[in-house]
């Protein structure tokens, strides 16, 4: 691992890789995010698969079609409270790489480079995965259709589009960032289709769906915080802009107004899109779909619903897509401050894109694709994101005493954070009471980043001959990716 310092310069080979390829301006990643793709990058990376295909999570545990709408808007506030926290530490602490980039600032660099391990070896790769492999799914079953997609087709169709994600995420930000508004504006189109069929037969009064909507019998109070559980599960996404703060135009102004206009453009999306297929299905029927947005269109459009499918694949690009492009940038963080090895930091010196911080990635994820247990993984995995969240919300409440004096450009009520994080490490709390055994795995895999962190970070001192064979090897990658330091 290189340390920080010793990128404040450009070594010889920098200089040389820079004067062959002859790059126009200055090399850095440019404020190429709007309003509008902030928007884009928090509704496109929120709204997945989830929504169209089984939302039946929050319906199963609250036990009442009234009570699971009234979990949909709740965890949609409390996602607000979360995103609004983000907001204060995105506008306060202008440095790309999200809960990495927090964690470190509040809390040092050891419990950061424990959170920045346990993206590395499973949650990030894992993630992209299977937000890849439903993509896969659902952009083949037309083609098959009425038979079963061949498990081999999914995992190469996956594999393609993985391909394709970090390609245009490796030439252009600009062009990552123009597809995820074709693939917002998507995932909103299909969410209206939906919602205004269903509304239309709701003034049409068909309501009989809704008779003792909250039948008080039904409720069991013991599952209720498993269906806040599934509802934070599907709010979440909201963090990523602030992977790429640096990235942001104004951000004191953009960041806190993206994230407050895409949590209400989704917790009003989520929610009327639940209203509308109660209109055509009963909670029964929702409850037995495996594909609760085929079923509705099924029922109210005929065979438009053979579409539903390829809406679903979009959306799910539209998460692989924003995911990806978020992702890379705590890679790129993380090598700055040292943490990871210096060729991660560099920029394509004429598409000032952070290449191979993209591309780091995509290694892992093929060989959990092909060879790994997926979905263990992701289940030891998985309420680490949550915990991570939890402490990063949880050091804006301790940098407040420990360094008052930070100028903080957008403010949050404190009772918003500290809510947030007792809903977080809830969340946490629950997982090892429903699931003790993944969850003490996915505990014991994360703490192996703390011998690595002595091992790789702090002893440090390697053999010349390493020394040698490293650089050799980060100046080969520099010469074949044409990347050079960033020059700010």
């Amino acid at each position: 691992m290189t340390r920080k310092a010793s990128q404040n310069g450009q070594t010889k080979a920098d200089r040389g890789v820079k004067a062959a390829c002859d790059p126009p301006g200055k090399v850095e990643l440019r404020k190429k995010v709007t309003l509008l793709r902030g928007i884009s990058i928090i509704i496109g990376t929120i709204i997945g698969a989830g929504i169209f295909i089984s939302p039946k999570g929050i319906l199963q545990n609250s036990g009442s079609i009234g009570m699971s709408l009234v979990v949909w808007v709740a965890c949609g506030f409390l996602s607000l409270f979360g995103a609004l926290s983000y907001a204060e530490l995105g506008t306060s602490i202008k440095k790309s790489g999200g809960h990495y980039t927090y964690i470190l600032e509040a809390f040092g660099p050891q419990v950061a480079f424990v959170q920045l391990w346990a993206d590395i070896i499973a949650i990030r790769p894992a993630g992209v995965a299977v937000i890849s492999l439903a993509f896969a799914r659902y952009i083949l079953e037309p083609i098959f259709m009425p038979c079963g997609v061949p498990q081999m087709a999914i995992k190469l169709t996956t594999a393609i589009g993985i391909t394709i994600v970090m390609y245009i995420n490796s030439m252009s930000v600009s062009w990552t960032a123009r597809l995820q508004i074709f693939l917002t504006f998507s995932k909103l189109l299909a969410i209206s289709i939906i919602i205004i069929p269903g509304l239309y037969q709701l003034f049409k009064g068909e309501t009989k769906n809704f008779q003792n909507a909250f039948q008080v019998d039904t409720v069991q109070l013991t599952n209720l915080p498993l269906a806040f559980y599934s509802g934070m599960y599907a709010y979440a996404g909201w963090f990523y802009l602030n992977f790429v703060i640096e990235e942001v135009e104004n951000p004191e102004r953009n960041v806190p107004l993206a994230i407050c206009i895409s949590m209400v453009i989704v917790t009003v999306g989520y929610t009327l899109a639940n209203v509308a297929y109660y209109t055509v299905i009963s909670a029964a029927e929702l409850l037995a779909s495996h594909a609760v947005a085929v079923t509705f269109a099924e029922k109210l459009m005929g065979n438009f619903s053979t579409a539903v499918p390829i809406f679903v694949a979009l959306s799910c690009f539209g998460s692989m897509n924003g995911c990806l492009f978020a992702i890379s940038r705590i890679f790129y963080v993380a090598s700055r401050e040292g943490q990871l090895p210096q060729i991660l930091s560099m920029i394509h010196v004429r598409r000032h894109t952070p290449i191979a911080a993209v591309i780091i990635l995509y290694p892992v994820t093929m060989l959990i694709l092909f060879l790994g247990d997926l979905y263990s993984l992701l289940n030891f995995m998985s309420f680490l994101r949550w915990f991570f969240i939890g402490v990063a919300v949880a050091g804006l409440i301790y940098m407040r005493y420990t360094r008052p004096d930070m100028p903080r450009p957008f403010k949050v009520p404190i009772f918003i954070p500290a809510v947030f994080t007792f809903t977080c490490f809830f969340m946490v709390f629950l997982s090892l009471y429903s699931d003790p055994v993944n969850t003490g795995i996915g505990f014991a895999i994360s703490l192996t980043g703390i011998p690595a962190y002595y091992i790789l970070i702090v002893f440090n001192k390697k053999p010349k001959w390493f020394q040698r064979f490293s650089d050799s090897v980060k100046t080969s990658l520099q010469i074949i990716l044409e990347v050079v330091p960033a020059e700010n």
